[in-house]
């Protein structure tokens, strides 16, 4: 039989974004008021629809510059410092997702340091970091979308939470806490990242004896910072290990 393209329902595509930063100590994500229905009034994940002349990293790419002015890392580029960590998350497509339309969302991660006050764009009127407290419960799931102080717009709740959940499991097994930190920073600014994520307290003493101890993790950066107060400490950047071993295994709590 030959394809036939109007035999298949028409649906929209759109990219979403978990965008993680940790600032004063906590981790937070950014969110947006929605100014236009449906939803108006509630917050959001930053995103919108895909561009007939997109893919979907361009797309991602596209609405992480209008949204926090941050352009994409190209993992097959040189690291010049200032680009955020971009890896897609998961795809949701529920029916009764969105009431406009059938719209599937292809979500994504975005990691980066301290990051400054956000800026509102495309049909959002505002727009803050959130802490992920706020949003998730004490369990570590969402708060149902539409209900509670905390509650976000569409399915964005459990997009949060997947974000989340999938920053907290990869930096035990990869080098990707220090995408939250600057291009050079001490033992002390990476524990507190891991802190932040994971949402523990972890021992100094250990926690410099391992990551220091793990081939590939840290390099010395050759100089020493006050900017945390107390003594010199000595600055790192991130070595070429992509996979830790032997892990940073989250504590259980």
């Amino acid at each position: 039989m030959p394809y036939d393209p109007s035999a298949f329902p028409p649906f929209a595509v759109t990219v979403d974004l978990v965008v993680l930063t940790v600032r004063r100590h906590a981790l937070c994500t950014l969110v947006v008021r929605r100014g236009e229905s449906p939803f108006q009034g509630s917050w959001a994940l930053p995103g919108g629809f895909v561009r007939d002349e997109e893919d979907l990293a361009g797309a991602a790419a596209r609405e992480l510059a209008e949204e926090t002015g941050l352009c994409a890392h190209d993992p097959s580029a040189p690291d010049t410092g200032n680009g955020a960590h971009l890896e897609q998350l998961a795809t949701y497509g529920d029916p009764k997702r969105d009431p406009r339309m059938r719209v599937v969302s292809v979500a994504h991660l975005v990691l980066a340091p301290d990051l400054p006050a956000p800026r509102a764009g495309g049909d959002a009127n505002s727009a803050r970091w959130a802490p992920v407290d706020e949003l998730l419960d004490a369990e570590g799931g969402f708060v149902r979308d539409g209900e509670g102080a905390g509650a976000l717009a569409f399915d964005h709740a459990r997009i949060l939470a997947d974000g989340v959940e999938r920053a907290r499991s990869k930096i035990e097994y990869s080098s990707l806490a220090t995408a939250f930190c600057p291009p050079e920073f001490t033992v002390g600014e990476l524990r507190r990242v891991y802190e932040a994520v994971w949402g523990v307290s972890l021992d100094p003493r250990n926690f410099h004896r391992k990551v220091t101890g793990t081939p590939g993790f840290l390099v010395p950066a050759g100089g020493t910072t006050t900017r945390q107060g107390g003594r010199p400490a000595q600055l790192f950047r991130a070595g070429g290990a992509t996979l830790l071993n032997p892990p940073m295994l989250r504590p259980e709590v």
